[in-house]
């Protein structure tokens, strides 16, 4: 079996198994309260969990009602390692972090592949944190699970929305869209700017830019498939970093949505 191991394990979240399953229960705990709404869809954050998990946990509180329900998980996430043309699945079977493996869904990947714009490419997803991040939080609050893994480059919405409507499944299925909102911005500016951003999101737009969001080509995708367009989107919390671990001089936005 081929591995894809874990990248950024001591670095955006802990590497130490004990203390990973430590730091997602107290970023779990912390959520009060969810919508009854059952997701087939969440878009969430995906920087060091001690920057944006307490945004994050919003988003995967959500899914404890569907524990043993959902089977695959659909990950779409930005490139940040490498530049890449179109989108990028990875050849390998396994996905791993300091919780366990996660068995990739090979039957989707090998459907996605002959689609236009998808290519195979394990370079493109060693480093890459923006899928990582999420597998403790899929792996804490799922039963089992497979994993359908995308990282987007540079590729078009009406590309990206055809291969999510292909992947998109029944109650079986969830989609994840990973993704921060505006980098570098003073803490007044971030507010100003990712407060427009979440009611684009909310108003569905597909012409968001990278200034607006690292992810804006994911979400773009996301907004002109068929099923999004069905369904009604909910913003659960945003901050950014100087709510949470960072200084206010130079902040990262974050917001969790739910598509229901």
């Amino acid at each position: 079996m081929s591995i894809r191991e874990a990248a950024v394990a001591g670095q955006f979240y802990e590497a130490d198994t004990a203390s990973l399953r430590q730091q997602l229960s107290d970023l779990m705990a912390g959520v009060s309260s969810v919508p009854g709404a059952v997701p087939e869809a969440l878009i969430v954050p995906h920087a060091g969990y001690i920057y944006s998990g307490s945004i994050a946990a919003r988003a995967y509180r959500c899914l404890e009602s569907q524990r043993d329900e959902i089977q695959r998980v659909v990950l779409f996430g930005p490139a940040h390692r490498v530049y890449l043309e179109g989108m990028a699945v990875p050849s390998v079977d396994l996905f791993t972090t300091p919780l366990g493996d996660v068995p990739l869904d090979r039957e989707s990947l090998e459907r996605i592949i002959t689609m236009p714009g998808v290519s195979v490419s394990d370079q493109a997803h060693r480093d890459e944190h923006s899928l990582e991040v999420q597998l403790p939080f899929l792996q804490t609050v799922l039963t089992q699970f497979t994993l359908v893994p995308v990282v987007v480059g540079n590729c078009d919405a009406a590309t990206v929305a055809a291969v999510m409507d292909a992947l998109w499944g029944g109650v079986d299925t969830l989609v994840v869209i990973s993704t921060d909102l505006s980098h570098f911005l003073s803490y007044a500016e971030a507010r100003q700017v990712d407060a427009h951003t979440c009611n684009r999101i909310l108003a569905k737009v597909s012409s968001l830019s990278g200034e607006e969001a690292c992810g804006a080509r994911v979400l773009n995708g996301l907004m002109r498939t068929e099923h999004a367009q069905a369904l009604d989107v909910e913003l659960l919390d945003a901050c950014n970093s100087g709510d949470t671990a960072g200084g206010r001089d130079r902040v990262v936005g974050y917001g969790a949505f739910l598509l229901h």
